[in-house]
């Protein structure tokens, strides 16, 4: 299982990258694998506003519906289209070609509560 450095997690098993004030968001190696395969992914609309901690979109597996909760506040500037056609990238590359939104952070954005790769395995661990 993968837990690149770079990346900060939620206890939701949701992964973000920050660079500057843009979140990219995903779903961790973890998630993916706890779901089995994904065969649907709903997502919300450029320039609709997320909110940390509430439901932003949806993953349907073969084992189970999930919905997938947002890691930050803010708007969504760009949605990975590829998904559509494609929710099986959720499983085969969760880290790359499987990221779900691009989001412009809220001014009052309170990223202490993210997980850095190591605390998230820490708290996988103590979940298993």
């Amino acid at each position: 299982m993968e837990f690149p450095e770079e990346l900060k997690y939620t206890e939701e098993h949701v992964w973000v990258l920050l660079e500057d004030d843009i979140a990219t968001i995903g779903v961790s190696d973890f998630a993916q694998d706890s779901l089995g395969d994904v065969v649907f992914v709903e997502l919300p609309e450029e320039g609709a506003q997320i909110e940390s901690g509430k439901p932003f979109g949806v993953l349907e597996s073969v084992k189970a519906v999930s919905d997938v909760y947002a890691p930050v506040s803010g708007e969504v500037i760009e949605v990975n289209e590829e998904l559509q056609d494609a929710p099986e990238l959720v499983n085969t590359s969760p880290y790359e070609d499987a990221w779900m939104l691009k989001v412009r952070l809220a001014d009052n954005v309170d990223l202490d509560e993210l997980m850095d790769a190591e605390e998230y395995q820490e708290f996988i661990a103590e979940e298993e």
